[in-house]
């Protein structure tokens, strides 16, 4: 885990103020929304370069973890998301959106950080990456439509669009560059410079968010309770799939580094693709933009937390 990944908590909420205060700015404020998707798309090219979109076999040599973490993550966690909004935001149904994009993508990065921090299968967490970044990428519209069509105004046509043009593109683009590099200069010099590349990703992640809140900060000034009101159910969420988990992990016999890479495939989530879609797909709801901003700011201590609690469950069965 290199240093950047250890800072980005911090850096999240650095941007969050950061853009509060230039917001203040009017004309940032106007030219802000132009530049939030733009950013985004080059965030998540940064994200698709390193990982390898081939070999989906070594994702499902065990077969077991895989199967467990693919209807968790695409079946279970899609309906759950919708229920948790019904119960929590029946009024709310910008946030309720924004719920439902946050909870249906796993996430393809910082999940190894926890799974590693926990003393988990970090190869097979890795391993999963293309199953987990390709189903979501396909999915994420068609749980929208099903899901969320009924919620907001949805246009199915903007909504291809936004996948073609910020996710698609972009994964199309770190392919084609990653075998160009590879071709070029070999896998050593790839893996040397890895590192620059997060660091191009965490700044573009972090620049969108300063933008988003540039452009929309004032409405969360306005609505403190916006994450007062997301509280309950991101905490709940990650309280059932976590309970879930140990569940599925004992009636399947997983080993202590497969449960947890189970239970962080299954927890951590995929958020800046996510906000990738809300920027583009809904431009005229910034309340769903804000969601997926202020869900991970809920999400990271939990999965500190997590990653504690597995340690401590690893020293329980040592003992036993």
């Amino acid at each position: 885990m290199g240093s950047s990944q250890k800072a980005q908590p911090f850096l999240v909420l650095v941007s969050v103020f950061v853009g509060l205060i230039l917001g203040q700015v009017v004309w940032l404020s106007k030219l802000a929304p132009s530049a939030i998707a733009p950013l985004l798309a080059l965030m998540l090219y940064g994200t698709f370069l390193p990982l390898p979109l081939k070999h989906f076999e070594r994702g499902l040599k065990n077969s077991k973890v895989a199967l467990a973490s693919l209807v968790t993550n695409f079946l279970w966690t899609p309906i759950f998301a919708w229920g948790l909004g019904a119960i929590f935001l029946p009024d709310s149904p910008d946030l309720w959106v924004g719920l439902i994009m946050l909870m249906v993508t796993p996430c393809t990065d910082w999940y190894l950080v926890f799974t590693g921090v926990a003393g988990g299968d970090v190869a097979l967490a890795t391993a999963l990456l293309p199953l987990n970044l390709v189903l979501q990428v396909v999915l994420l519209p068609v749980y929208l439509l099903l899901l969320a069509g009924t919620l907001v105004e949805l246009n199915p046509v903007r909504l291809f669009e936004s996948v073609f043009w910020v996710l698609l593109i972009p994964l199309l683009m770190a392919t084609i560059s990653r075998r160009l590099i590879l071709w070029r200069k070999g896998s050593y010099w790839f893996e040397q410079r890895l590192s620059k590349v997060t660091i191009f990703q965490i700044l573009c992640l972090n620049l969108a968010i300063i933008a988003i809140f540039v452009a929309e900060g004032n409405n969360l000034t306005q609505h403190p309770e916006l994450f007062l009101k997301l509280l309950p159910p991101v905490v709940l969420f990650f309280v059932t799939n976590f309970i879930l988990a140990r569940r599925i992990g004992q009636y399947l016999k997983f080993s202590y580094p497969e449960f947890v890479c189970f239970s962080c495939t299954t927890l951590a989530r995929n958020s800046p693709l996510s906000l990738a879609i809300a920027a583009t797909a809904f431009p005229y709801r910034p309340l769903i933009s804000l969601t997926l901003v202020i869900g991970p700011l809920i999400e990271l201590p939990i999965m500190v937390l997590v990653s504690q609690l597995l340690l401590r469950i690893r020293r329980k069965r040592q003992l036993q």
